[in-house]
């Protein structure tokens, strides 16, 4: 799991350092275009192998398939636009109303938590029941188990991987 985590991490900071080459074209600088690293379906089961329990067991399937409520809404694509909501994309360990650029509920923006699995489980659960004031119109995912299937999902498409 370790040399999977060192491996990803490396692909990363390849690409990274990748996009700071530049080209001259007619006196004008211009990024060259670098291909993002998509992750396979046997890397994120060797990544879910390793959430703590209960998400080392989830449905990553069925968690997709839960995601397609929020998708409407959200997205969880690296530096990917804010929808109606904010960008998933790295959520976890991010300061509740955190999303630079996202104009939150005065709720949402004064909550004082940071996302964890924890939060988000409760928030996923019954978000106005949570936070009455805010913006989010979900009505929430009453099985735990479709949560669980969610936050698993969502802590590997988000750049969680481990949270």
């Amino acid at each position: 799991m370790r040399r999977l985590g060192f491996l990803m991490t490396a692909a990363l900071l390849a690409t990274s350092l990748a996009a700071c080459g530049k080209t001259e074209t007619e006196g004008k600088e211009s990024v060259e275009a670098v291909e993002v690293h998509e992750t396979s379906d046997a890397e994120k089961a060797e990544i879910l192998a390793g959430l703590p329990a209960p998400y080392n067991t989830a449905d990553l399937v069925n968690g997709k398939r839960k995601f397609a409520l929020c998708k409407s809404c959200h997205n969880v694509v690296p530096n990917g636009a804010n929808m109606t909501g904010p960008n998933l994309y790295g959520v976890f360990g991010r300061k509740a109303g955190g999303v630079e650029g996202y104009k939150y509920s005065d709720a949402m923006a004064a909550a004082g938590f940071t996302w964890d699995t924890a939060q988000m489980d409760k928030w996923l659960a019954n978000p106005k029941m949570m936070m009455p004031q805010s913006k989010m119109s979900y009505a929430g995912l009453d099985d735990p188990k479709d949560r669980t299937d969610l936050i698993a999902y969502l802590l590997i498409e988000s750049g969680a991987k481990g949270q």
